[in-house]
């Protein structure tokens, strides 16, 4: 039977973060979102790991459940990492998303890196150490642990990073690289945009949440047809067997606030033909712009777009359904309105992705306001318009509008790679 999982997310020890994020919201959230395998987010952190450890029992192996809840959501033990340092004559500043099998060999692990930083000070820490030095703390305490680079484009924190990353996984890795087997590909690409690099065709391309309040989980996400066990999981990620690893489930990258380029302080944005032809400047003020992710990829690609190397696995985009209601009802997400019909539909349906992908338009029908379902069936259909995202400001996505019935989305689902 398939499961989703979102392996990314934070507690609220991480800054800017909601103060639900804590296990016992966290599960109630993902019963409503349609999850069965959740991060932790944040074990490092001594306050949260102490948490965990009181709140958690084992459930299958490698992985935990609440105490008070033997049928509930499972839970793998994860947390992001950040290390920033010199090398190569830059500033490296790349997140790394840690894994462990047990609680005690998280504790191990903990024991380690406190002695090389404050784990105290956020549960997402900072080392002033390599990642290659990190992989051999993690990997001499715990062989087990796996190690996935986070959100591999963003440009200031990433493994592929314009601003502060490298240009491959050997460069960055070295010696560890071969106990790299996937990255995050997050919001601001695609496996699409990650196919054109023929370098990452070994690589699993995986897609997380990495969510900082709870009603943001799952808006990337991975669907599993595997066994509940933490070795399991890991096996099928790394071989991608398409029959236990079925696809992934993706943002519209164009929504993804780092998506193209830009300069948020004067509200420009730019496509990387653009940014080429300004110089790399604001052309408002001259000042530097962000190199965005679609920029950063067609540096680095040696392939043109469209092209699907054999063994990638399927994704499908989704919007999330407080946005596709809140399009529909001309009202912010968030607000009440929204809040109160986003309720309404995953009573009915039975969860989040039921609703978005699993319930056929008859079912929906039956319980679904039309404005609502019209902007639902849109949205599998990939009939909306997106304004980018660019430094750090989220792109924007209409999905009504009388012009969309004549003027289909280039997103459509043969192009789509959709199952």
């Amino acid at each position: 039977m398939a499961f989703i999982a979102d392996l990314h997310l934070h507690s609220r020890y991480s800054r800017a973060t909601s103060r639900e994020m804590e296990v016992e919201s966290l599960a109630r959230w993902a019963r409503r979102k349609g999850i069965a395998l959740l991060g932790t987010g944040d074990f490092t952190h001594p306050t949260y790991f102490a948490e965990l450890q009181a709140k958690l029992t084992p459930a299958e192996p490698g992985l935990y459940r609440l105490k008070q809840e033997a049928q509930g959501v499972r839970f793998i033990l994860q947390v992001e990492v950040s290390n920033v340092y010199h090398e190569g004559g830059r500033l490296r500043k790349i997140h790394t998303l840690l894994y462990a099998p047990s609680l005690e060999a998280a504790g191990r692990l903990n024991a380690a890196l406190a002695r090389r930083g404050n784990l105290m000070a956020d549960g997402r820490p900072t080392f002033g150490f390599s990642v290659k030095e990190l992989c051999r703390i993690v990997f001499d305490v715990s062989p087990d642990s796996v190690m996935v680079p986070a959100h591999a484009w963003t440009p200031w924190f990433s493994i592929f990073g314009s601003q502060s990353g490298f240009d491959s996984l050997q460069e960055a890795f070295d010696g560890y690289a071969d106990r790299i087997f996937a990255i995050e590909t997050g919001l601001s690409s695609d496996p699409s945009m990650n196919w054109r690099l023929s370098a990452l065709d070994g690589i699993t391309l995986m897609s997380n949440s990495d969510a900082h309040s709870p009603s943001r989980m799952g808006r990337e996400c991975n669907v599993f047809a595997n066994p509940l066990d933490y070795w399991q999981l890991w096996e099928a990620v790394r071989t991608r067997d398409r029959h236990r690893f079925l696809y992934t489930v993706e943002f519209f990258p164009e929504e993804g606030k780092y998506h193209l380029d830009g300069h948020r302080a004067c509200g420009v944005r730019t496509t990387p033909e653009e940014t080429r032809a300004h110089g790399r400047r604001c052309p408002a003020c001259r000042g530097r712009l962000t190199v965005g992710v679609l920029h950063r990829v067609e540096e680095l690609a040696d392939r043109p777009p469209g092209l699907v190397p054999e063994g990638a696995l399927p994704f499908k985009r989704l919007v999330p359904l407080e946005e596709i209601i809140a399009a529909a009802i001309g009202r912010g997400v968030g607000t009440m309105a929204v809040r109160q019909e986003y309720d309404h539909l995953v009573e009915a349906g039975g969860n989040e992705f039921a609703v978005l992908v699993e319930c056929g338009e008859e079912e929906l029908a039956a319980c679904v306001p039309p404005g609502i379902l019209k902007a639902i069936l849109r949205v599998r259909e990939g009939l909306l318009t997106i304004v980018p995202g660019y430094d750090g400001v989220y792109g924007t996505i209409k999905i009504l509008g009388d012009e969309l019935a004549e003027t289909p989305s280039p997103w459509q689902p043969e192009q789509m790679n959709l199952l």
